[in-house]
This record gives C-alpha cells, sequence and structure tokens, in this order.
C-alpha cells in the first residue's frame, strides 16, 4: 500500500478516464446575456413558462373564474365558495380572493 489514505473518488476518475477537456458543444464561447443578468430561480421561471406550466392554484384560479361566470343559483355559490377557500390554502397571501355571495355575484364575475 503505497499511499496513506484511500481515494474512492479519485481512483474511479482514473479508472473511468472522466476528461473535462472534451469537446463540448459551445466550449469556448462566451455566455449569453440572458445567463450572466439572471438567478436560477429566473431561469427555472423562464423553462417552466415556455413549457406551458402553471402552479396549481392558478389552474384553480381559473377553474373558479369559469364556475363564477357560469353560477346562478345559491348552490353554485357554495360550490366556488368551498373552490376559494381551496384556493385561498395554496396559493400566496397577497394574492388569495374574498368569497362570493349571491347578492354580490355581479362585481365577483368582473373581480375574477
Amino acid at each position: 500500500m503505497d499511499r496513506k489514505y484511500n481515494d474512492l473518488i479519485g481512483d474511479m476518475i482514473k479508472e473511468n478516464d472522466y476528461s473535462y477537456e472534451k469537446d463540448l458543444p459551445g466550449k469556448g464561447k462566451p455566455l449569453s446575456k440572458d445567463y450572466i443578468q439572471k438567478d436560477t430561480f429566473q431561469h427555472f421561471q423562464k423553462i417552466a413558462k415556455d413549457a406551458g406550466y402553471l402552479p396549481p392554484w392558478l389552474k384553480l384560479q381559473k377553474e373558479i373564474n369559469l364556475l363564477v361566470q357560469e353560477a346562478q343559483t345559491e348552490g353554485d355559490i357554495k360550490k366556488i365558495n368551498k373552490q376559494i377557500k381551496k384556493h385561498n390554502r395554496i396559493c400566496p397571501a397577497p394574492l388569495q380572493k374574498k368569497f362570493v355571495s349571491l347578492v354580490h355575484l355581479e362585481t365577483a364575475k368582473k373581480e375574477w
């Protein structure tokens, strides 16, 4: 045994010949300005938006909007308020919505 310690990762690299000098696409080219100006979360948001991802609370908000536009009875209002309660539990606090009542249905249609 010629070493005083075990270097497992170093041994794996030597065995598998992981070379970082392979010709990779874009090697030696400068990074795009978008990449430099944005952080990781902003990159994730852009990729998710481009892929058509919507957070669950936004999907629910769209469903509630359709329900509010079609609502006519007290039973419809109860279903809508259940959905609004669920929406308010999962969405960010500043974006929470008020419950709907049959009296104020017309204003709710404008808000949603």
